[in-house]
């Protein structure tokens, strides 16, 4: 008798490594597999990295690149996919094509700037392309206030701010912009969703989570949604699951390294242990 399992929903991550396990690649992969959708990749650079800081990383060709987007999606398939580093306007453009080449249609775009620890991951001359390439590509687009702040060309320290920016972006020609709010002082950590065709946002509330365990947040989310957008999931309702789901990554992180610590995307199975 075959035990052959039917096909399950696929996601692809097209990113960097994380050596430390925390974010990126390996981040991504995790969260795929807490929401049941089968995790693919396309690497985009490799990093040396652990809880204090990117020691080191090198990109990778963007053929390379390319090709890898290629080869998953014509034979696995691709239900939904999410970038995170890109590194390079090179890269950001090859990526573009490639994710367009393939009709990959749900893509959720994690606009990384810098680490957690302040290490660049994103060259100036890339930002351009990210704008006019890549986000017209997207379903979701996910920046914290300053990978906001870099996109519109504008200060972000208001709630008003936050929703001018979420508009913004989806006059870039994103379908659903969800600006979030952990950078603004207070102790809520609100997210503002603004979704094309609509006159306001949609406030996605929350209260901030103490401690040192926020690595890999922004991988966990937009993975989180890349894997709800992949087993069909409207894009507006995916921000919604995405924010509850890394809200408890958050809480149950993991006692990793002497510096900022990783979020847990494994927190359902090991609560149900």
């Amino acid at each position: 008798m075959s035990s052959t399992q039917p096909k399950p929903p696929v996601a692809l991550t097209i990113a960097g490594s994380d050596s430390g396990g925390g974010a990126g690649i390996v981040a991504d992969l995790k969260t795929f597999e807490a929401h049941g959708v089968w995790g693919t990749t396309a690497i985009v650079a490799v990093t040396a990295q652990n809880t204090l800081g990117v020691q080191a990383f090198e990109t990778l060709p963007p053929d390379l690149v390319a090709r890898q987007v290629e080869s998953v999606a014509s034979d696995i398939g691709v239900d939904a996919a999410k970038t995170g580093m890109l590194a390079s306007a090179a890269l950001v453009t090859t990526v573009a094509e490639a994710v367009e080449a393939a009709g990959i249609r749900r893509l959720v775009v994690d606009p990384v700037f810098v680490s957690k620890h302040g290490d660049t991951l994103l060259a100036d001359d890339a930002v351009d392309a990210l704008r006019t390439r890549l986000l017209p590509l997207a379903s979701v687009v996910t920046p914290n206030l300053p990978e906001a702040e870099r996109l519109v060309d504008g200060r972000i320290t208001t709630r008003d701010a936050m929703a001018d920016a979420a508009r913004d972006l989806v006059g870039l020609g994103v379908d659903v912009a969800m600006v979030k709010g952990g950078h603004l002082e207070g102790e809520q950590s609100p997210d503002c969703v603004w979704v094309a065709g609509a006159d306001e946002p949609v406030w996605l509330e929350g209260s901030r989570i103490p401690g040192r365990h926020t690595h890999g947040t922004g991988c966990v989310l937009s993975a989180a949604i890349a894997a709800e957008l992949a087993k069909g999931m409207e894009p507006a309702d995916a921000c919604v699951a995405g924010k509850r789901f890394v809200e408890r990554a958050i809480a149950a992180g993991v006692e990793l390294g002497a510096g900022v610590g990783p979020v847990n995307p494994g927190w359902e199975r090991q609560a149900a242990r």
